[in-house]
């Protein structure tokens, strides 16, 4: 039922946002050099690595690591790179692995290849287990804020609170977060 309700409205919104994706793609490779896509190496399902794409907000040559990390992470921004992440439209091409099911609407969000911390953390709960998510619960309750250990939390309490009508909450509370822009590192 997830797996069909993830495909479906991965189809509609591919849809709806069809012309804004093709004027994000346009805008990213106008305004710097590279790709507009930026295919990171994440962590799916069972710890497996899958290449996960994402509209490029950082110049080519930006270190892998999660933005946070980055000392002065604004110098690496493209001149439209801020604006796509706090408006969240950076996020789109992941509806192609919706589609290609390494990637669910509503799960843990994808770890980067190098954060060990969280993988191990991940792993010892049994969170590895769940299909990696465009949101989770941890996403809507802090986003970039939460350290390690509480994102991980909230990724246990989804574990063992798993539900169509929890997930259409979040997929709410996503809507709503990203229209405000909270919790979004720039």
């Amino acid at each position: 039922m997830k797996r069909l309700f993830d495909l479906l409205l991965a189809l509609f919104v591919a849809i709806v946002f069809a012309l804004p994706i093709l004027v994000v793609a346009i805008f990213v490779r106008l305004t710097s050099s590279g790709p507009a896509l930026y295919w990171s190496n994440r962590v799916g399902r069972s710890n497996v690595i899958f290449q996960m794409p994402k509209f490029r907000t950082m110049q080519v040559g930006t270190p892998a690591v999660a933005t946070h990390l980055l000392s002065d992470s604004g110098q690496y921004l493209t001149p439209v790179g801020s604006f796509l992440r706090k408006s969240s439209l950076d996020e789109l091409p992941q509806l192609w692995s919706i589609f290609v099911g390494d990637m669910s609407f509503v799960g843990p969000r994808p770890a980067l290849f190098n954060q060990a911390d969280l993988i191990a953390l991940r792993t010892q709960y049994g969170i590895d287990k769940l299909l990696p998510g465009l949101t989770g619960w941890a996403q809507v309750n802090g986003r970039d804020e939460l350290s390690i250990p509480i994102k991980v939390q909230y990724e246990v309490e989804y574990l063992n609170k798993r539900s169509f009508w929890f997930d259409m909450k979040i997929l709410g509370l996503t809507f709503l977060k990203v229209v405000r822009r909270a919790g979004i590192s720039h």
